[in-house]
């Protein structure tokens, strides 16, 4: 009982020095509030008002259907431009997406023979790129299938049904990432910075001398900062997540919370590691940035673990990290 009685007021000690300091305090509140709100809505794979021109040299009213096909929220308004601005306008990355419709194009398609339309396309924004091509060709295609009164040739039809996320919403995805991500991040910092506060203010060599074991002081400094995490985690689940993003989170909320709640040990234990080696907290950026980022990186979060070489995910499979990501994507 005296055990955890220690425990337990040093916990006590801890949570009153993070409230003590305003900056460390107000980085978590901002990582798991702004932080996940603006990495859900800022990091999108949706074609979502692409700037689209286009050189209409047949002026024709198959032309013109096609024009008006390209219509918001994938693309903006068609801008019908001469073919002489297309390189200057694309070098100026004034357009993605630049459609070329040569002249007698609606004549030589009623004719039977097969005329090209020619699609250039900025490929530096290479997943816009290849998203905005795909819904290129296909509203082509159907304008043509409509106007001739053919439906497209195509021996199978597909019925897509998508599971979890309908409507494919990058938030929904980025969201959670964000706050899983987060969690590992504040665990690991909120741990070292409190053992560098420690001994920046010279209390650790007092701890050290009183009658409390290594073992209290490190628990103590595990439950303290676990209970912040796991706390910010749910009210940033039900505030940012559900308030704020639409994100329907069907799973069960305690139980994810009491994975979280197990994971810190181990994300907190490293955050101790850490503070343990660095002496100051330059230092501990820097061991942050050189053995935590890589662990956040390849848990399977950001890229999924199967894409990723085989050695490198028996290599991953040996962290905890990896093991909670799949736990809270399920």
């Amino acid at each position: 009982m005296r055990r955890l009685a220690n425990i337990l007021w040093l916990g006590l000690k801890e949570l009153r020095s993070l409230a003590a300091d305003p900056v460390l305090l107000g980085f978590v509140v901002y990582a798991f509030t702004f932080a996940v709100y603006a990495q859900a809505i800022g990091i999108s794979h949706e074609l979502h008002n692409a700037p689209i021109a286009i050189v209409d040299e047949d002026r024709s009213a198959l032309s013109q259907r096609i024009i008006q096909a390209f219509r918001p929220p994938f693309f903006r308004t068609p801008e019908v431009i001469p073919l002489a601005e297309v390189d200057r306008r694309m070098d100026a990355g004034r357009d993605t997406f630049v459609l070329d419709i040569p002249p007698d194009f609606q004549a030589d398609l009623l004719a039977g023979r097969n005329p090209a339309i020619q699609v250039n396309v900025d490929a530096t924004a290479v997943m816009q790129a290849g998203i905005g091509a795909g819904y290129i060709q296909r509203i082509i295609a159907e304008e043509i299938a409509t106007f001739l009164g053919t439906a497209p040739a195509v021996p199978v039809e597909l019925q897509l049904r998508a599971a979890f996320n309908p409507n494919l919403e990058t938030s929904w995805f980025t969201g959670v990432m964000a706050i899983i991500n987060n969690i590992t991040m504040l665990a690991v910092l909120l741990a070292g910075a409190a053992v560098i506060r420690e001994r920046e203010h010279g209390t650790l060599d007092h701890l050290l001398v009183m009658p409390v074991a290594p073992f209290e002081i490190a628990m103590a400094k595990v439950w303290s900062n676990g209970l912040v995490i796991t706390a910010m985690t749910g009210l940033s689940l039900w505030l940012v997540l559900r308030g704020l993003l639409g994100v329907p989170v069907a799973g069960s909320v305690p139980l994810f919370l009491g994975g979280v709640a197990l994971y810190l040990f181990y994300a907190t234990a490293v955050g101790l590691l850490l503070g343990t080696v660095a002496r100051s907290m330059p230092q501990l950026g820097l061991l942050f940035i050189l053995i935590v980022l890589p662990m956040i990186l390849l848990s399977g979060g950001s890229t999924p673990f199967e894409s990723m070489p085989r050695p490198l995910q028996v290599v991953m499979l040996a962290f905890p990290s990896t093991h909670f990501v799949a736990f809270a994507q399920a």
